[in-house]
């Protein structure tokens, strides 16, 4: 590599104050970078990340453009469900779509074991290729989480309600943990292969867990994510958590064995740490700010630094991901600007 290798995100995770606030952003590997909409006039999202020399480009493409402290692996959560028995198929403009989904403890018990080399060789290549080729920041790994993978496999694709899921968890808790049980091994296993392959942190996201109130997340989740993250902490990486509209359960996700707190818009840093939180905590600008002026981004911006800066182990990010139509000298721009005004104030 001929740049120095940046840290200041492993710093910020492991809840260190670094030179500078580190940031990146979700979404970031494509969506609205016009190199990237050429690649998918040509290739699927499957095909981009079937092909190590193309998803290695797509991923550091952000960070070649951007600046950012950290890159995320380009691919989708559903990559590793295949390899297990899940018929999935990512539709344009739909998303995840399963052709077989999960309605009986029998359709649980069907599902195979992950074996990493053997079926998903191609993103350990590109993981290997990124870490000792390419990039001069860490590259985060990720994984879905449980309860947002069994979401797309008992309702069958996206939703609104998730009112399959649970009424499947509510009235079949037999196979509901049978279920939980089978998605955390494959993801044991899914994470470790990533970092054993060069990821230097993971981030799990349960996008959807939002939908569930504390009382059931403490019942049918927080036993396994404790289950999974005990397992990754062997690795020795930072661990991520990060779920949308699910504020409410930024204190049980405290309590795990994780590293660091990833928000969403709705609850503020300084809200956060008030309740509790005391792990390093990640976001949370509206990504819908973005589309503003540059004068309300740089307001926003700064006074979420402010009171991300209060305490060490801060990361900068949105509260969700990037929209296609964000400029990209917006997200230039404001990594430009993360990165002086926190400086400044070290």
């Amino acid at each position: 590599m001929t740049r120095e290798f940046n840290d200041t995100f492993l710093k910020a995770a492991r809840g260190e104050r670094a030179g500078h606030v580190p940031v990146w952003y979700m979404r970031q590997a494509g969506r609205s970078q016009p190199e990237y909409r050429a690649l998918k006039e040509k290739y699927s999202l499957f095909e981009i990340t079937h092909q190590p020399e193309l998803c290695a480009y797509v991923t550091r493409l952000p960070v070649e453009q951007y600046d950012v402290d950290a890159a995320i692996l380009y691919k989708d959560i559903m990559t590793p469900l295949p390899a297990i028995g899940v018929d999935v198929e990512i539709k344009t403009g739909i998303g995840p779509v399963i052709s077989n989904p999960i309605r009986s403890i029998d359709d649980v018990e069907k599902l195979g074991e992950l074996s990493p080399e053997d079926d998903i060789p191609y993103v350990l290549e590109t993981i290997k290729l990124l870490t000792t080729e390419q990039l001069s920041v860490p590259l985060i790994g990720f994984s879905g989480a449980p309860f947002t993978i069994a979401s797309y496999m008992i309702e069958g694709g996206p939703s609104k309600n998730y009112n399959k899921t649970k009424a499947f968890m509510y009235t079949e808790p037999k196979a509901w943990f049978a279920l939980m049980d089978k998605l955390a091994d494959m993801i044991i296993v899914y994470v470790k292969s990533q970092i054993q392959a060069g990821a230097k942190a993971i981030q799990i996201f349960d996008s959807w867990v939002g939908a569930l109130n504390v009382e059931d997340y403490r019942s049918f989740i927080k036993p396994v994510m404790a289950r999974i993250l005990s397992s990754l902490k062997e690795e020795n990486v930072p661990l991520i958590m990060f779920g949308v509209g699910a504020s409410h359960l930024a204190l049980e996700w405290n309590d795990l064995p994780l590293d660091v707190v990833g928000l969403d818009w709705r609850l503020s840093i300084s809200e956060a740490r008030h309740l509790g939180i005391n792990k390093t905590v990640q976001g949370n600008l509206d990504p819908a700010i973005l589309l503003s002026s540059w004068d309300v981004i740089q307001e926003r911006a700064a006074k979420i630094l402010d009171m991300g800066m209060e305490q060490p182990g801060y990361i900068f990010n949105l509260g969700h991901g990037v929209f296609p139509q964000v400029n990209p000298e917006t997200l230039k721009r404001l990594t430009s600007f993360i990165h002086e005004y926190s400086a400044g104030k070290r």
